[in-house]
C-alpha cells in the first residue's frame, strides 16, 4: 500500500475492515503502514484493525505481533491504547502470540493515560477469557485499579474479577471481602454493582 494522504488511506482501510471476507488477505497491506511515515490516526486505525483480524486469523498475524508491540513504549498515547487493544484481541485467540510481550504489556497498567489504563483493563480481560491462568497471580493490580483516578478505568477494573472468576473461582475467591468493602462502600454505583456482580459470578462457578 503506497503512502498516500490521511483520508485517502482511512477510507482505503475501512474499506478493507467492511470487507470481513478477506481479511486474511489483506493483513500484510494494513501491517505495512506500521512500518512507514502514517499519521497517527493511520497508524491507530491499522493498529486497531490488526488486532480484530487477529481474533479471527490468529497465526496469519503472528509475523507481525512484534512490531504491534513495539508500540506499547510509543510517545503518543493513542498508539500505546491501541497496540493494547491490539494485543489483548490477539491473545485472546491465542495467547501464546502475546506471551513474550506479556510483561511488557502488564507494566502499561501504570500509564499516566487513563484511556491507556483502561485499554489495559479490557486487553487483560480479552485474554483471560481464554486464559485466565495467566493472571490468577496478578488480580492484586486489578484491585488496586479498583481505586484508581480515573472513573471509567475504576468502573472497568471489577469486571477482570468477573472473567477470571467464571473461569478460575478459586483465583478470585480470596478476594470476596476487598470485592464486597468496595460493593457496599464505594461513592460510584457501577463499581459497587461490577464488584457484586464479580463476586455472584465467582460464587456461581465454584457451586458448580
Amino acid at each position: 500500500m503506497l503512502e498516500k494522504d490521511e483520508e485517502e488511506t482511512l477510507k482505503e482501510l475501512r474499506k478493507i475492515q467492511k470487507s470481513n471476507e478477506n481479511w486474511k488477505n489483506n493483513i500484510d497491506n494494513v501491517a505495512v503502514i506500521l512500518n512507514e511515515s502514517y499519521s497517527v490516526n493511520v497508524k491507530a486505525k491499522a493498529l486497531w484493525m490488526l488486532g480484530e483480524m487477529g481474533l479471527r486469523y490468529p497465526q496469519h498475524v503472528k509475523l507481525y505481533v512484534e512490531l504491534i508491540s513495539e508500540y506499547l513504549e510509543n510517545d503518543n498515547p493513542k498508539l500505546r491504547e491501541r497496540s493494547i487493544n491490539a494485543l489483548g484481541r490477539i491473545g485472546r485467540a491465542d495467547k501464546d502470540l502475546i506471551c513474550p510481550y506479556f510483561d511488557k504489556l502488564m507494566k502499561t497498567r501504570n500509564d499516566k493515560i487513563g484511556k491507556v489504563r483502561l485499554s489495559f483493563v479490557w486487553a487483560c480481560e480479552n485474554i483471560a477469557t481464554n486464559a485466565p491462568e495467566l493472571f490468577c497471580k496478578k488480580l492484586d493490580i486489578f484491585h488496586d485499579l479498583i481505586s484508581d483516578s480515573n472513573e471509567k478505568v475504576r468502573i472497568e477494573a471489577p469486571e477482570m474479577f468477573r472473567v477470571v472468576g467464571k473461569r478460575k473461582p478459586m483465583c478470585v475467591k480470596p478476594y470476596f471481602d476487598k470485592l464486597q468493602y468496595f460493593a457496599d462502600n464505594d461513592e460510584h454505583k457501577v463499581v459497587r454493582i461490577h464488584c457484586a456482580g464479580a463476586i455472584r459470578i465467582t460464587k456461581n462457578a465454584l457451586n458448580q
